[in-house]
């Protein structure tokens, strides 16, 4: 059976770069939180959501995820709550998807909040990506066009580096994309010793 290598990290720490540099080197990358994104937006989904949330938060048929931003984030019941809706979804759909990658050696699965749902206990092993935090700031904003207060919001609802670098077997830290190619380069080899 693959091996599972959860990728974590808090927002604007590079998941994503990262999770991209290992699938250069063949390795099936799973993002969560993009597919996550498209089961918001199925109907059956945006139903169940209307119905905890309020239609406020649907526009045009797609969840409006700023106006949800703003819900969650200020509030962890709600954050649970919505998790509580999205989370099974995805989670039935990355078993399916492991099963097509069976004969990788291992396959990477980079999620957000790999530690709060408790995911990690399923990873084989688990890689947190770490930056300074001017920088993650930096990256949010450029990324989603979204206030430094606002993301503050949502690193709060996070758990933190120390946090997530405790139960990590590798930690990456990415600040300059040679290192970081470096430390990825370094993590697969390792993991390949493993197996």
């Amino acid at each position: 059976m693959t091996k599972i290598v959860g990728l974590t990290g808090g927002i604007g720490s590079g998941k994503t770069t990262v999770a991209k540099m290992f699938q250069e080197l063949g390795i099936p990358i799973y993002i969560a939180d993009t597919e996550a994104r498209t089961f918001t937006n199925q109907p059956k989904t945006l139903a169940l959501i209307a119905e905890e949330f309020g239609t406020s938060v649907i526009d045009n048929g797609q969840l409006d995820r700023v106006e949800m931003a703003k819900i969650v984030f200020n509030s962890p019941e709600k954050l649970n709550l919505l998790n509580a809706i999205i989370h099974p979804l995805v989670g039935n759909h990355f078993k399916e998807w492991l099963l097509q990658h069976h004969a990788a050696p291992f396959i990477i699965k980079e999620t957000a909040i790999l530690f709060e749902t408790r995911g990690h206990l399923l990873c084989d092993y688990v890689i947190t990506v770490t930056a300074p935090m001017d920088v993650r700031i930096s990256r949010v904003q450029n990324r989603d066009l979204t206030s430094e207060a606002e993301i503050q919001k949502r690193i709060n609802n996070q758990w933190s580096d120390a946090q997530r670098i405790e139960l990590s077997d590798f930690v990456i830290t990415n600040n300059r994309i040679e290192s970081t190619l470096q430390q990825v380069n370094d993590i697969y080899n390792k993991i390949l010793k493993f197996l």
